[in-house]
């Protein structure tokens, strides 16, 4: 559990310098060199902590999987592993809280971020709605993505007749495909990425917490 649980703790730290999120309360060091810069020491600590946490599970599964039935004195090696890994867990929780609580999202930044290539999945899911095979569409998607490229052009700013003549299943209503906000709710299914969904698994991780641990 604390090795599932030490792989999403550590991925803010890889994006640490994100210009899409920032969190006010990660304690940060000066640089010896740059007056100017701020070394993000807990995120990296966080991140450094989860090679700990993986090397222990790792090594207490090396120590199992040599063991016949019942109980053996090597079991004795879970103890320190554990204890050190509680201790460990304990600490990157109470820093990860604090930088999650106080994440600050550069809404701006991601919008300006966004461009049509993203959304040439969504071109060929237009195309399986239409009846087509998704092999054939991902073909036809493609193909989309290379004359907008040849011409230097975002993908959105094909024109309809440039498109049928890739497909004739092409038509009019295809422009509600640029909408990236279409794109995100349409993803209903379990952990999708739609608000309902989302919302939806908000409120079971809420739920366990509440009934389990507080």
């Amino acid at each position: 559990m604390a090795s599932f649980l030490s792989t999403p703790t550590s991925r803010p730290a890889k994006g640490q310098r994100s210009p899409f999120s920032c969190s006010i309360s990660v304690p940060s060091t000066g640089s010896s060199l740059m007056p100017q810069k701020k070394n993000p020491d807990s995120l990296e600590l966080i991140r450094s902590k989860a090679g700990r946490v993986f090397g222990r599970c790792a090594g207490l599964l090396m120590t199992l999987k040599g063991l016949p039935s019942t109980y053996n004195k090597d079991l004795q090696e879970d103890k320190e592993a554990v204890f050190e890994v509680s201790e460990t867990m304990s600490a990157v929780l109470q820093v990860a809280t604090g930088v999650i609580s106080t994440l600050q999202i550069h809404r701006e930044n991601m919008w300006r971020a966004l461009s049509p290539d993203m959304l040439a999945t969504d071109l060929a899911y237009y195309l399986v709605r239409k009846g087509m095979p998704f092999r054939q569409a991902h073909e036809a998607s493609g193909k989309a993505v290379f004359m907008a490229e040849t011409k230097g052009v975002p993908l959105n700013q094909l024109s309809l007749q440039e498109l049928q003549t890739i497909s004739p299943l092409f038509s009019g209503d295809v422009s509600h495909v640029w909408d990236y906000g279409h794109s995100v709710e349409q993803y209903t299914a379990l952990g999708g990425t739609a608000r309902s969904s989302v919302d939806w698994q908000i409120g079971q991780v809420s739920s366990v917490l509440s009934t389990h641990y507080f």
